[in-house]
């Protein structure tokens, strides 16, 4: 797929938002994706989730678990856990910390494959990246559908998205839109 397609995949899902937004990372922006909106579809998140399974194979990189956090990336992991033939698990927050939850584990020297679905600053990413160090898990790969920073954030390990963009984001008190008056809504989940 190529970029353009998943923009407009958003597009026509109602997923590519226009206003004034407070993202989970704690910044502004005037752009917002939702891919809630198109992973409620389950045809529509199991070709995003092959697109991106395509470029880890193309790759050769070998992956034994998939780590998503939640909620965000719950979905997509799930999916790409099912391309990619291995298992999918999500990290959760309690109490402002980051962890693998419900039972879930991995083992050290496993491989594994973080997956979100949108990536702004890195910060979740980054923490499930901290979280699977405790277990000894090697990070093989990042994917994200959407990666707003144009791919200027460094997880030390390749990372790939299926769009890529320079999407603006604003601390609150150099924000435009709030020197205007404007009051941002929260459509992320984190708290």
């Amino acid at each position: 797929m190529e970029q353009n397609e998943i923009k407009e995949l958003f597009k026509k899902n109602n997923a590519l938002l226009n206003g004034h937004f407070l993202l989970s990372s704690g910044l502004h922006s005037d752009t917002y994706f939702q891919s809630a909106l198109i992973l409620q579809h389950p045809q529509e998140a199991e070709r995003l989730a092959c697109e991106l399974a395509k470029q880890i194979k193309e790759k050769g990189i070998k992956i034994d678990v998939v780590v998503s956090p939640a909620m965000g990336g719950i979905i997509i992991g799930h999916e790409m856990g099912r391309a990619l033939g291995t298992r999918a698990i999500f990290t959760e927050r309690t109490d402002g910390k980051v962890s693998l939850r419900r039972g879930f584990c991995a083992e050290k020297g496993e491989k594994a494959l973080v997956v979100e679905d949108v990536v702004t600053t890195g910060k979740s990413t980054k923490e499930v990246i901290d979280a699977l160090a405790q277990y000894g898990v090697e990070i093989a790969a990042v994917v994200s559908l959407v990666d707003r920073s144009a791919g200027k954030i460094d997880f030390g390990v390749p990372r790939f998205s299926l769009l890529s963009l320079d999407v603006k984001s604003y601390k609150a008190e150099e924000c435009p839109m709030c020197k205007e008056g404007g009051m941002p809504v929260k459509p992320g989940s984190r708290k």
